[in-house]
This record gives C-alpha cells, sequence and structure tokens, in this order.
C-alpha cells in the first residue's frame, strides 16, 4: 500500500469511528474539511494562536469577518467538549479543538511541520497527534506538554478516554 493509500485510509476509517460517536451523542460535533482559522499571520513565529471561542466578545463582527484570519487545514479535527464557532456558510471554523491529527508525509517540510506543532500547541486544551505515513508511532501532546507516544498497534486513547481502535492500518 502506498503512503497515501494509506493516509487516505487511515482520514477515512478515523472519520467512520467518528462518526458513529457522532450518531450516538458521544462526540457533540465534527468539523470535516472546514478549515480551522487562527490569530495573527505565519510570518510572525511569536504571533499566532488559535482562536479561543469563549474569548469573543462580538460574535457578529467576529462572524463578519472570519473569512479574513489565516487558516490551516488539519488532516482531522473534532470537537467534544471545546468551544467552537463556525460561519454561517461553514467555510470556517473558529476554536481550540478537543483533538487534531496530522499525518506527515515527504511533501510536509520541517518550517510547515515546526509552525503547526507550535500553533496546536497555543492551546492548552487541545490534543495534537502526529504521525509519520511510514509509521506506527503517533507522538502526542496537549499544549506544550508531550505526552507517552501511542502506537497503531494498540487501540489509541486520548487524555479524555476517547478510543480510536486504528490497529489494522499498522505495518
Amino acid at each position: 500500500m502506498s503512503t497515501t493509500d494509506r493516509h487516505n485510509r487511515f482520514i477515512a476509517t478515523l472519520m467512520n469511528r467518528i462518526f458513529n460517536r457522532v450518531e450516538s451523542g458521544e462526540i457533540h460535533a465534527l468539523q470535516e474539511q472546514c478549515p480551522l482559522v487562527y490569530l495573527g499571520t505565519r510570518e510572525l513565529p511569536a504571533g499566532f494562536e488559535l482562536v479561543d471561542a469563549e474569548m469573543i466578545n462580538n460574535l457578529e463582527s467576529f462572524l463578519d469577518n472570519i473569512t479574513e484570519l489565516e487558516y490551516i487545514s488539519p488532516d482531522f479535527m473534532f470537537f467534544k467538549e471545546n468551544t467552537y464557532i463556525r460561519n454561517k456558510k461553514g467555510t470556517r471554523t473558529a476554536g481550540q479543538p478537543d483533538l487534531i491529527v496530522e499525518i506527515w508525509s515527504d511533501s510536509n517540510t520541517q518550517t510547515d511541520r515546526a509552525f503547526l506543532q507550535k500553533l496546536y500547541s497555543s492551546s492548552l486544551i487541545t490534543e495534537h497527534w502526529y504521525m509519520e505515513q511510514d509509521s506506527n508511532l503517533v507522538r502526542c501532546f496537549i499544549g506544550n506538554t508531550q505526552l507517552p507516544d501511542q502506537y497503531l498497534t494498540n487501540i489509541l486513547i486520548t487524555q479524555r478516554d476517547i478510543e480510536f481502535d486504528l490497529r489494522y492500518l499498522s505495518l
């Protein structure tokens, strides 16, 4: 199986597992292919962060200007307990996801990887996982704190005890 095929199978499987939890009410909101906006710009390393949706005072004004914000498109993200805002067209999401997953490939430069990890680390409540397409290792963080690594050969578990059984995708 090529790394691109594995990447696509991983995301599709993760999405199917999550959809089952959405239907059961375990996960309150799932964001799929809806870019995540952030404050600041990529060019100013100290000046960007995920939006804290609970801190937005003027929601109407924010939603009118949400398309002006910089955005990224994580491979996978979901919200369970954390607050999020989605614009009326459903084209942008603001908030600090409960979980973000990035699957690295050769096309991800070290600069891209460092930027995304620093951006996701700007939220102390967002768990973020990283894996290489050709590896079973899953590097896990919450905020700036590195958590114990996990492996696709085991059931993956978030800090909030949400389980993902993706063992059949292991190498």
